[in-house]
């Protein structure tokens, strides 16, 4: 290869023998050099074997095939034109093809043919790179550990010449620790023979910028192995470090920012993260028009700018509420604004202008800008004085193109004004935040609105009946997890009768909440005709498919959290768990079914207590599976215990153990059901729970005999007026005389319509509770409905007159027929 242009006129390219050699060991090129150092023209030797040159072989392990080698350096003995020998220092490189059809490549061989030996000059060569080397300040220390020499880096670094350190330690050079571990580090150099590495972070003398040096401290040895002295190397690695400090704050803000679902937490977080790394004091306001949570849902902005959230505004000023800040001085006291406050911010001030524009701004504190806006508000105005701020930046919050405030940063113990890298990273650390603020943002809001969906359907207090005595809690789970489905309810019932029940939907949020709304009504209705336990359930599992398919439930996968006794069902599924209890004060038995809830506890009267052994059944929505139901006896006084499995359930928590907790809880005497609540709970969640808690605590009562009056009827007739005569009489010993004459009416239309359209046995009941019942029996599965009666028609308007004359009626299916009741208000004085 033969040099061109400049490098020609600086090169002397015949101090070189240069030869190239091809796969085959051709001579390829040759240049003047080679022919001064063996005396062959180009003509003699081009497309000879190259081994003709040599004068002897190499020995074998100095020179592998040259195929496995992509270079090769060593001695080789020539052979000289005239035939002497010619020993020469040999450097070959191997040069790839261009392309596989290029073949094997070739050799580069070259020789100098001068400088062979050290000269005189070379000495003055090395003085000079030593003294003049801007890669690195460097410094020769003799054994006794006093410099000898410096090169000019390391005076420029010091601030001070060689004549002015020569002589001295380290630590009289630089007087701060890092020159104490400087020395340290040359002593342990000296002890081991060995070099030692250390990065240090100081100022450099005479400069206000702070720098990050990488120091070598190495024995220097001479020709015999004894140590002579030593060399300090520090290479300024000041744009590395802080390049490395950015990529670690960008990780820690990755792990820290975002922890929580909550507004000022998060803002706090980017605070406590960028203070005092990259801020001395940092403050992150809000707009105040998002305070009514209707601002910034849209999506991305036009023009390539940010959407603005709101106004925000009076007049031409912006209005900010401050969220969070923090400094590196205690109690910051730079602050101007308090945590919660709003100020207003001048139009043309940085943290207005940067909101306005979606952009990033830089500032020393002498700007026009700075200055104008400091001036009009004297207490910032101080603040900036009495801490001597020196540079500010103002980063705008935008999330999915919306802007949602501003983070102010200012640095006044930090020397080092903020430069544009530092914009760079403020703004990546201000769009991680953004996006968490506006997640809990819209997270708190949609909160907000499944707790006032759920408070609003659940029971705002539970009904007056005489059959329990009721207390219940509900507990919602921590703000991470939403506002589920659990619900409880309590629902009288016919013949004085009460139904209890506990569920919980699936997940959390708006779907889950309006959900166990749907399924806490679809409960009331069925429960309203009577349905058995059993027989309830299946019409709810009904309901629940049905959702399911419909798609009521497509949204739920992305919000469960698994907390729930709920499972999902599939993708998409809803489901729900439920366990419905119906207690009779005349007979003092509770029938119960479950549907994959956990199992209710019973406490009798004299404290024991045990888990009541259901039936487990499938969760709602599987569909097809039966449902089971128990019947239990309860004496007066007894406790019957739901919840749902939030109480005894989370990750941290062995449902045994959780179980035995609560079982334990309710042994403890209680002032009251609502004492023992809070009992039941302090025992089984001593920290805020995962999933929400719903529990219902009802102590049974019994209804006295003497309340409750049986007659069996024969299937005749005439046995209508004795029956009409007994229950007259009845009345009158309860001193319900004022109801004898609609209660004679009423039993004569219902125990008319039981012997004529039903079969025997025919049974009469007559109730003395908060109101007067009249309940009539029969075997005959067939339930009456009320039917338009014609002028002409001789029957037909027994049930209607029933309808008119009471204030509820309705009918329910028994195991072996039905019951036909009828309600009538009573004075509330009324024995």
């Amino acid at each position: 290869m033969q040099e061109t242009g400049p490098v020609r006129d600086v090169v002397d390219e015949a101090l070189t023998a240069r030869v190239t050699v091809d796969e085959h060991g051709a001579v390829t090129g040759w240049n003047d050099g080679a022919e001064a150092l063996l005396g062959y023209r180009a003509g003699d030797v081009l497309g000879r074997p190259a081994g003709v040159l040599l004068a002897e072989a190499p020995a074998a392990p100095e020179a592998p095939p040259f195929a496995q080698l992509p270079r090769w350096h060593g001695e080789l003995v020539l052979r000289h034109r005239d035939g002497r020998r010619v020993r020469a220092r040999v450097l070959a490189h191997h040069r790839m093809p261009e392309s596989p059809e290029s073949g094997g490549g070739e050799w580069l061989v070259v020789s100098a043919l001068t400088g062979r030996e050290p000269e005189p000059a070379d000495e003055d060569l090395v003085s000079w790179s030593f003294t003049q080397s801007p890669a690195c300040a460097l410094a020769l220390y003799d054994t006794g550990l006093r410099l000898r020499r410096a090169n000019a880096e390391m005076e420029r670094s010091t601030a001070l010449t060689e004549g002015d350190m020569r002589g001295l330690r380290v630590p009289e050079i630089v007087d701060m620790e890092e020159g104490e571990l400087a020395e340290q580090d040359m002593i342990q150099a000296l002890a081991t023979g060995r070099p030692q590495y250390r990065e240090n972070y100081l100022r450099t003398a005479g400069e206000l910028r702070e720098h990050a040096w990488s120091v070598v401290v190495a024995p220097l040895l001479d020709a015999g192995g004894r140590t002579r002295g030593v060399c300090l190397t520090a290479h300024d690695i000041t744009e590395q470090f802080w390049a490395r400090k950015r990529l670690q704050l960008i990780a820690e803000a990755g792990r820290r920012i975002g922890s929580t679902l909550d507004v000022t937490r998060t803002a706090q977080e980017l605070a406590d993260v960028a203070v005092p790394d990259l801020a001395d004091f940092i403050s992150i306001d809000l707009l105040a028009s998002l305070d009514g949570g209707d601002g910034g849902d849209g999506g991305g902005g036009g023009a390539g700018e940010a959407e603005f959230a709101g106004a925000g505004s009076t007049g031409g000023s912006l209005v900010l509420r401050r969220v969070a800040h923090q400094s590196v001085l205690p109690g910051i006291p730079e602050a101007a604004v308090a945590p919660g406050g709003t100020d207003e911010y001048p139009e043309g001030s940085p943290p207005a202008e940067s909101v306005r524009s979606g952009r990033s701004l830089l500032h020393r504190m002498t700007d026009p800008e700075v200055v104008d806006w400091a001036a009009r508000h004297p207490l910032r105005a101080a603040r900036i004085h009495e801490f001597g701020f020196h540079s500010v930046m103002t980063v705008p919050l935008t999330a999915r193109g919306v802007i949602l405030g501003v983070v102010v940063l200012v640095r006044h113990r930090h020397p080092d004004a903020f430069q544009r890298d530092d914009l760079v990273l403020a703004e990546e650390l201000a769009a991680r935040a953004a996006v968490c603020i506006d997640n809990a943002r819209r997270y708190t809001r949609e909160r907000g609105t499944a707790v006032t969906l759920q408070r609003s359907l659940l029971p705002q207090r539970l009904p007056d009946q005489v059959a329990v005595e009721v207390a219940s809690r509900y507990l919602p789970a921590g703000a991470r997890a939403g506002v589920g489905g659990d619900w409880f309810d309590v629902i009288p019932l016919s013949g004085a009768r009460v139904a209890l029940v506990v569920g919980d939907v699936v997940g959390h949020g708006i779907h889950a909440a309006a959900t166990m709304g749907r399924l806490r009504t679809a409960v009331r209705t069925l429960a309203d005709i009577d349905l058995p336990p059993d027989e309830l359930l299946t019409h709810l599992d009904d309901l629940v498919a049905r959702l399911a398919g419909d798609g009521h439930g497509s949204d739920w996968a992305s919000e469960t959290t698994g907390g729930g006794s709920g499972m999902l069902l599939s993708s998409g599924g809803v489901g729900a768990t439920c366990l419905y209890a119906v207690y009779d004060p005349v007979s003092r038995r509770c029938t119960l079914a479950r549907a994959g809830h956990p199992l209710p506890v019973v406490v009798s009267p004299d404290g024991t207590v045990e888990l009541v052994d259901l039936p487990s059944g499938p969760p709602l929505g599987l569909g097809g599976l039966p449902f089971e139901a128990a019947e239990i006896d309860l004496p007066e006084g007894s406790l019957l215990v739901l919840y749902t499995d939030g109480l005894i359930a989370s990750r941290d928590t062995d449902v045994d153990d959780a179980v035995s907790r609560l079982c334990q809880a309710l042994t403890r005497p209680a002032a009251s059901l609502d004492v023992l609540c809070d009992s039941v709970l302090g025992a089984t969640l001593p920290h805020r729970p995962t999933d929400d808690v719903a529990l219902l605590v009802a102590r049974t009562r019994a209804l006295d005999s003497t309340r409750v009056a049986v007659w069996d009827i024969a299937p005749d007739p005439a046995a209508v007026a004795e029956v009409r005569k007994n229950a007259v009489g009845q009345l009158d010993r309860w001193g319900l005389t004022d109801a004898a004459f609609v209660t004679e009416l009423v039993v004569s239309e219902l125990v008319t319509n039981a012997i004529r359209h039903a079969e025997p046995p025919v049974q009469l009941r007559l109730i003395h509770d908060r109101s007067l019942i009249c309940e009539v029996s029969d075997a005959s599965s067939t339930a009456p409905h009320m039917r338009r009666a014609r002028s002409y028609d001789e029957g037909g308007r027994g049930l209607l007159l029933v309808a008119q004359l009471t204030q509820r009626w309705g009918t329910r299916p028994t195991a072996t027929g039905k019951t036909i009741w009828a309600e009538q208000d009573v004075p509330s004085g009324t024995p």
